[in-house]
């Protein structure tokens, strides 16, 4: 009898796309397998797991805002409200097991699985694991990470190193450089820079951006393909209007067109962005969010840094330093070739798989 699962978690591309991922390796052990995703109301995967052909249940939940203490007021009666609405859910679906992969909805419906004895696991991506994944690992079947050494935060029993979940877009991507420039109306004897700030924009590197604009593609000669995210500052869309050699949007569907055309990225430090870039194998400057939980984007950036896989750059210093790096990068070849081999060797494209086969054979 074919098995029933959750797959709860989103808020960011980072969470959404990796938990398709692991459906779609569910589905292909198991093409029965009946999945529903659960995520927050108003959040990205309200719209992106429809699009990926799954049904989705939203929940009247947000996190915690650490920038104003006043608006958790209403915070624990959406927790319980949430509660609520996934036990009556879970009646409903009978699931055989729950999977988290971090975001508002994961809690309730993974502490909801461990209270009712559903077979439960989480997948942790990042190298510093969440408060709310530190506490739902005592109890959980099996804990997936993206890297080694998360014994400091889970019982070591239950941890299984597989690497974070790529999009079979980007893993299995056969998209060449021309096609990648030619997708984006661009020049192929042109370097080409990709800034990406994460699904949702990073307001430092799009400023950054804008104000180094005419240095760049003018002076230096580089192209842009630049994803401004829906949170952009700084009107670079108005800026950038019918200007040659620059592609901007507030999102890119079709990534693996968008890593196939780039010479160098310029990113956040994001779990799943490190993952996808590692696959990708395409020279970086990380500029991590400086307010991610834990610090944890600086932590996953240092890995590569660690390894000369990457070049990092602080947020506080994106204004004054990005725009140099980035042209003093395009001009080494040698730099260029250094951290593509190094990134490449850290890539993953099985982790999906992994994740999946694990879930069934303990189901």
């Amino acid at each position: 009898m074919s098995k029933r699962i959750i797959i709860a978690g989103g808020g960011t591309g980072g969470h959404i796309f990796p938990a398709i991922a692991i459906a779609h390796a569910l589905k292909k052990i198991d093409k029965d397998c009946n999945i529903l995703f659960i995520g927050a109301k108003g959040k990205m995967e309200m719209e992106k797991v429809p699009q990926a052909g799954y049904e989705i249940k939203g929940l009247n939940i947000s996190g915690f805002n650490r920038g104003s203490l006043i608006k958790n007021i209403g915070l624990p009666f959406k927790v319980l409200r949430s509660l609520f609405q996934v036990r009556s859910i879970m009646r409903k679906f009978k699931p055989d097991a729950v999977i988290g992969v971090g975001g508002y909805s994961s809690f309730p419906v993974l502490r909801t699985a461990q209270a009712s004895g559903i077979p439960n696991f989480i997948h942790e991506s990042n190298s510093f694991a969440g408060r709310s994944n530190i506490m739902l690992g005592k109890k959980a079947t099996k804990i997936f990470t993206g890297t080694a050494g998360m014994e400091k935060f889970f019982p070591a029993g239950k941890i299984m190193v597989t690497g974070n979940p790529v999009r079979e877009s980007i893993s299995s991507s056969a998209v060449t450089r021309p096609e990648g420039i030619k997708f984006f109306s661009l020049e192929e004897n042109r370097k080409t820079v990709l800034v990406v700030g994460g699904s949702l924009g990073a307001r430092s590197i799009n400023e950054a951006i804008a104000h180094g604009l005419d240095e760049l593609v003018d002076k230096e000669g580089l192209q842009l393909i630049w994803q401004t995210g829906k949170n952009n500052s700084g009107h670079p869309l108005e800026k950038t209007k019918n200007r040659k050699g620059v592609w901007v949007n507030e999102f890119i569907g079709q990534m693996e067109f968008a890593y196939a055309a780039a010479d160098i990225v310029v990113a956040r430090a994001g779990a799943m962005t490190v993952a996808e870039l590692c696959v990708a194998e395409k020279p970086v400057v990380f500029v991590p969010y400086p307010f991610a939980a834990e610090d944890h984007q600086t932590a996953n950036a240092k890995q590569l840094v660690e390894q000369k896989a990457a070049t990092m750059i602080k947020d506080s210093e994106v204004k004054e330093k990005l725009v140099p790096a980035l042209i003093a990068l395009a001009k080494d070849v040698l730099k260029q070739n250094e951290l593509k081999k190094n990134i490449g060797r850290l890539g993953i494209k099985d982790a999906d798989r992994k994740i999946a086969a694990e879930i069934m054979k303990l189901i």
